[in-house]
């Protein structure tokens, strides 16, 4: 029996299981007096939900979000950490995995419900997310090349194969931020909605996501995720293997007896 996330308690974190959709964990930031930064705790909290959330058999999607008495997604990484931190101190701080590469590599799906700013490392989360739908009014970017710094969290790589080496160059450079209508169009956000809508369309993408195979949504994830670290050929060999896999699955039987029965399936995850 795995450990069950709706169990835990976090100074932090608030966590839902099954409130808003079906095997749908919300997981939110609660760090409103500092707009959610992503201080040690925030992230050392974040990292034991996502574990906690991957082992636990009634999740199979997870939504990551700010509080909503906050503002914010996350406004950025806890600047007073940096203060008087030196290079040796830093390079241990960023040893892998560090909460980037957590979200990233969870086999779930993990939906960024954006409410509110994403900024430099709240950015960075985002974009280890596999898909971000923003509220409207939402501001995004990368401003640590104004503290002398820059992206430390993946926001090079990641927000580069998003968005394209130009829009990169121009966000990290500059520093600058956009709203999540320009997000958007540039391919940083995948949708935007307003206030009254945004939760509909979240909790109704990551329902029906939760009424998927999670063994097939674990394959397809993979093979999604290597087409950017992968050559074509390989690539394509790659996604290849994970759909023979499947074959031995009982819910590649299970979805196949479904269709030509003309019901819905009911998936195992085995």
């Amino acid at each position: 029996m795995s450990e069950s996330l709706a169990d835990q308690s976090y100074d932090l974190l608030s966590v839902t299981v099954g409130d808003d959709a079906d095997r749908v964990a919300t997981v939110a930031i609660e760090r409103p007096d500092a707009r959610n930064a992503l201080n040690e705790q925030v992230r050392r909290e974040l990292k034991d939900a996502l574990a906690t959330a991957e082992a636990d058999d009634e999740v199979r999607v997870l939504v990551l979000t700010g509080g909503d008495g906050s503002g914010a997604f996350v406004a950025g990484a806890d600047v007073t950490e940096f203060k008087d931190r030196d290079l040796v101190e830093q390079r241990e701080a960023s040893e892998r995995p560090r909460v980037y590469e957590t979200v990233d590599e969870l086999s779930i799906p993990v939906i960024a419900r954006i409410n509110g700013h994403a900024l430099g490392g709240g950015c960075e989360l985002a974009q280890a997310c596999d898909v971000r739908i923003a509220q409207e009014g939402a501001k995004l970017g990368q401003p640590e090349i104004n503290l002398g710094l820059i992206p430390g969290g993946g926001g090079t790589q990641r927000l580069t194969r998003l968005v394209g080496e130009g829009q990169a160059m121009r966000l990290i450079l500059s520093g600058e931020l956009i709203d999540a209508t320009e997000a958007a169009d540039i391919g940083l956000v995948d949708e935007v909605c307003d206030e009254d809508t945004i939760d509909d369309r979240v909790y109704e993408l990551a329902g029906g996501m939760a009424e998927k195979s999670p063994v097939a949504l674990e394959l397809a994830k993979k093979a999604i995720r290597e087409s950017s670290r992968m050559g074509l050929d390989a690539g394509v060999e790659y996604e290849s293997e994970l759909f023979v896999q499947l074959f031995a699955t009982e819910d590649k039987d299970e979805g196949i007896e479904a269709f030509l029965d003309g019901r819905d399936p009911e998936f195992s995850g085995r």
